[in-house]
């Protein structure tokens, strides 16, 4: 970050000092006790929260449990502890972090064990909506990391950090992979995880970046990144591309399947046009399943055409179902069966 911006993003009047910012992030420092009682306390009673709110799909409830998670402090203190250079302290958070998401997952994991066999892991949009994260995730995460390290690193804007723990979401994507697990959905359970490790790499990275900012104005304000220094940037920017590969293959199958549902839509549409007052009403992938619900007030077109009109444009062996606002369901069979 060049000297002169630096100075308006972080300026001398507001700016906090290194020792302020490690009282607060590192949980071994200071009255230790009291600081590991708080965190433990409020880490569990907000695994709880997100884990019924993730169950009862309560928007309302998640946020709630984003608001008291405390997750996010030793998250920075690892960002803390690799601007400062101190020896050991990067690692101490990040013990903190490792115990604190294994809690999590296993709160979650005790509540998805205990599920019914009949409840929807895909109706829920707690669960779809943070098991399928994509590349904006991640481009979210890092502002949104940077306006947490921001507001850390400033007297004056640290009441936009409830707004930071919500939009940052750490440990309802935990909950999420620990009920997952314990309902034996692993590859679910693995979108969720992938989520919730994009959202560390951009705390840290953000973090780390603000904080070393920090260093160099309490220091001289003139000295550049040490080899050290430039050792770790790379091993952060190493770690985001890792994280990243996931998300944009998932973004990129996501765009893919939006292209896909368009033109079945547009062979659909043609196909129940011989219908009058016909029309599509949605089309949906499940796995290797694709399902057309349609509206019509009489008899379908036969099912056949749609399957044969859709070779070419949906890979073979795809198989097609129709549902209908009359309660019928017409397994039409595979894409490349006739």
């Amino acid at each position: 970050m060049p000297l002169g911006l630096s100075a308006r993003v972080l300026p001398d009047s507001q700016r906090r000092t290194i020792a302020d910012l490690t009282d607060d992030l590192d949980l071994t420092a200071g009255d230790d006790r009291s600081k590991r009682s708080a965190f433990w306390t409020m880490l569990t009673l907000s695994a709880l929260i997100a884990t019924a709110g993730v169950l009862t799909d309560s928007t309302a409830t998640v946020i709630g449990a984003m608001i008291i998670a405390p997750l996010s402090t030793p998250i920075m203190g690892i960002a803390l502890g690799l601007a400062t250079r101190e020896p050991g302290a990067a690692g101490r958070s990040a013990r903190f972090v490792l115990t604190g998401a294994l809690l999590v997952v296993a709160i979650g994991a005790l509540f998805g064990w205990g599920l019914p066999g009949s409840f929807d892991l895909l109706g829920n949009s707690q669960i779809t909506g943070r098991t399928s994260p994509g590349l904006l995730d991640l481009l979210a995460a890092v502002a949104t990391g940077f306006a947490g390290a921001i507001a850390l690193a400033r007297r004056d804007v640290s009441a936009v950090l409830p707004g930071v723990a919500i939009a940052i979401s750490l440990v309802p994507p935990l909950a999420v992979v620990g009920v997952c697990l314990g309902d034996g959905a692993p590859g679910l359970a693995f979108g969720a995880l992938v989520l919730f490790l994009s959202n560390l790499v951009a705390l840290v990275l953000a973090g780390t970046l603000v904080f070393t900012v920090l260093v160099f104005r309490e220091a001289s304000g003139a000295v550049g990144p040490s080899s050290a220094r430039r050792k770790t940037f790379l091993s952060l920017a190493i770690l985001t591309v890792v994280v990243a590969v996931p998300l944009v293959g998932n973004t990129l199958g996501t765009l893919y399947l939006a292209l896909l549902t368009g033109q079945v839509e547009a062979v659909a549409d043609a196909w129940i046009g011989q219908t009058p007052d016909a029309s599509v009403q949605e089309v949906t992938f499940s796995g290797s399943d694709l399902v057309v619900q349609v509206q019509t007030p009489g008899d379908l077109p036969p099912v056949s055409a749609l399957v044969r009109d859709l070779q070419g444009v949906v890979p073979s062996g795809v198989e097609v179902t129709v549902t209908t606002t009359l309660g019928q369901q017409i397994d039409a069979g595979p894409i490349g069966s006739g």
